[in-house]
């Protein structure tokens, strides 16, 4: 069986190997690249906007020295107060043309950052719905959601705030440097031999955080997994009195989540203070040397004070580059684990060259199949079925006999491991998606409704459906009645997940959107299960004359259902043990004629 490349192969684990985190690097760098892309003219506009602005915001403290300076003098000794004028009104021009482009760039910031999100956001729904079966059926759907909320969530942190400080703190601290070198070579000395305990100190923090901020992503997704399906699966947990252990099961994992972020906060608990040292030391340090030169007489005041502000100065964005490794490092776990699932191949994938097949007959065939689950042991070992065009078969058996995985191979759900599944004589796997989804309709146990009216659920098969056609195929399966006595019948709003209506209106909604999407090959898996006796009865009148044109494959533990085929199997293990009309095997001794003597006694 075609297997999967697992993108999210140990997503839930926080102890990757060298090997492993380079290559997910690699991967989040791919995404990352392929996002930015498109938007290459707006970053180079942006960024030539903040080159300007900060080169503003830098020569501050450069007119200040001027002032004192020179300007300064020229008042006290000449009354010339052209040069302070001048310094005047270059600092208010400065400061006036800075706020300006500060302000451009945040907006043109905001523009990359939603473009970013949305076209990320697309690809996340897009993708997810492409996947196949396999996948959805693995990873629960409070990680999906947590891809979709908190992930992306830290990812627009990063752009939005903590990018931002990164660049704009590297940009501002190289241009402080610059402009201390020029203005005090000496000071720019003092300030190099301070980056040694910074570099070891910045350093420290991140491969630190780097392990923090990855266990939190995972724990962070832990959380949602359980409140999600907690409150999905609210029947199920209050029947059977679950409040107790899960609220047990939530308060260890909410204190794993606190326990990491806590771990977090104490990392920055050590790192502030000691950037704080690092600055107040080498101030310290320029301003006592500056001192000494000053009064020596090798640079004048206003130099110092400019040298004691730009050393303020580059140290002031390190606070914000270590809100940008805090963010950086939140937004890197989570980028791993979106572009984890955006990196998972369908393991059902759309045919290179698709055949078209304009008209189904029906005529479904396995060559030779087997098939296994992933590394689970073989379902259906070298099986062999010829159902002809029209024919309508039942499937009956034991839990885990096989019969819901033929009718996923036959829906193409999922692909045989050996052998071939065709419809037509055409291999489904080389079957057109649009031909083999008009051919093919499976409806199941679970009849799931969206939001919207009921007019529009039924007319999910077949979206340009006339309301005559929906209400013709709602009064077809003996839906019509209960619709029409709804509040406002087929335009009733069906509410969340269906649940203005019983579980056996909502089977026959779901039996109605089959029926009106018309396929050759109709597959009911355990499919009148939630119907009561009543409705069923009402239904196996409808089945028998909708069934009649076209391929039909039952798959039921009411053996009433079964009645209406043409022909019944028996499965055990994968294989079919029994194969002949209904009435011949309730006449013989097989495993059949047991589980109809078995039926009957239960009505008695």
């Amino acid at each position: 069986m075609t297997t999967a490349v697992t993108g999210t192969q140990g997503e839930d684990r926080a102890d990757y190997s060298r090997e492993e985190s380079r290559s997910i690097r690699r991967r989040s760098l791919r995404l990352l690249g392929s996002l930015i892309t498109p938007l290459r003219a707006h970053i180079v506009l942006t960024a030539a906007v903040l080159v300007i602005s900060t080169a503003a915001q830098v020569a501050g403290p450069a007119l200040i020295a001027y002032g004192l300076n020179n300007a300064l003098p020229a008042v006290l000794e000449h009354a010339d107060w052209m040069p302070t004028l001048v310094v005047g009104i270059g600092f208010l021009l400065i400061g006036l043309l800075g706020a300006a482009l500060i302000g451009w760039y945040a907006v043109l910031t905001a523009r990359i950052t939603q473009a970013v999100l949305i076209d990320l956001r697309k690809r996340m729904f897009l993708h997810t719905q492409r996947l196949s079966l396999e996948f959805h059926e693995s990873y629960t759907s409070g990680r999906i959601i947590s891809r979709q909320t908190s992930d992306l969530d830290s990812i627009r942190e990063l752009l939005d705030g903590g990018l931002n400080e990164l660049v704009s703190g590297l940009l501002y601290g190289a241009f402080t440097f610059i402009a201390l070198m020029l203005v005090d070579w000496q000071s720019g000395v003092v300030l190099v031999l301070a980056g040694i305990p910074l570099m070891y100190l910045m350093r420290w923090f991140y491969l630190r955080s780097q392990r923090v901020y990855r266990e939190s992503r995972v724990i962070s997704a832990k959380v949602i997994v359980q409140f999600v399906e907690t409150m999905t699966g609210i029947r199920a947990v209050k029947a059977f009195r679950k409040e107790p252990r899960n609220d047990e099961t939530f308060q260890g994992i909410a204190g794993e989540y606190r326990d990491v972020n806590r771990r977090s906060m104490l990392l920055f608990g050590v790192f502030e203070p000691g950037l704080m040292a690092v600055a107040a030391i080498t101030l310290g340090v320029v301003v006592v040397w500056g001192g000494i030169r000053m009064s020596q007489g090798e640079i004048q005041v206003g130099i110092l004070l400019a040298a004691v502000l730009y050393v303020r100065n580059f140290f002031s964005p390190m606070q914000e580059i270590a809100m940008f490794l805090n963010s950086y490092q939140s937004a890197t776990a989570a980028l791993e684990k979106v572009s984890g699932v955006l990196e998972e191949v369908p393991t059902v994938p759309d045919p290179a060259r698709p055949v078209d097949l304009w008209e189904s007959k029906g005529h479904v065939r396995f060559d030779d199949v087997t098939f296994g689950y992933a590394d689970e042991r073989t379902i259906l070992p070298s099986f062999s079925l010829d159902i002809p065009a029209g024919q309508t078969i039942a499937l009956v058996g034991t839990t885990g006999a096989g019969k819901s995985t033929l009718a996923k191979l036959i829906s193409r759900f999922y692909d045989p491991t050996v052998g071939a599944v065709t419809l037509d004589g055409v291999d489904l796997r080389s079957l057109h998606p649009k031909d083999l989804r008009r051919a093919i309709v499976m409806v199941t146990q679970e009849a799931y409704l969206f939001s919207g009216t009921v007019a529009d659920n039924i007319a999910l098969g077949k979206p340009d459906a006339t309301l005559d056609e929906i209400r013709a195929a709602a009064r077809a399966v003996g839906a019509d009645g209960f619709i029409e006595a709804l509040p406002d019948g087929y335009g009733t709003d069906v509410n969340k997940r269906g649940g203005r209506v019983s579980a056996g209106q909502r089977q026959l909604i779901s039996f109605a959107r089959a029926f009106l999407a018309d396929p050759a090959v109709l597959i009911l898996d355990e499919a009148t299960a939630s119907l009561d006796i009543p409705s069923e009865r009402l239904i196996q009148d409808a089945l028998q004359t909708l069934l009649a044109d076209r391929t039909a494959i039952i798959i039921a533990h009411r053996l009433s259902t079964v009645a209406i085929a043409d022909r019944v199997l028996v499965m055990e293990h994968g294989r079919i043990i029994e194969d002949d009309t209904p009435d011949a095997l309730i006449g013989g001794t097989g495993k059949f004629a047991q589980l109809h003597a078995a039926w009957q006694q239960t009505l008695v």
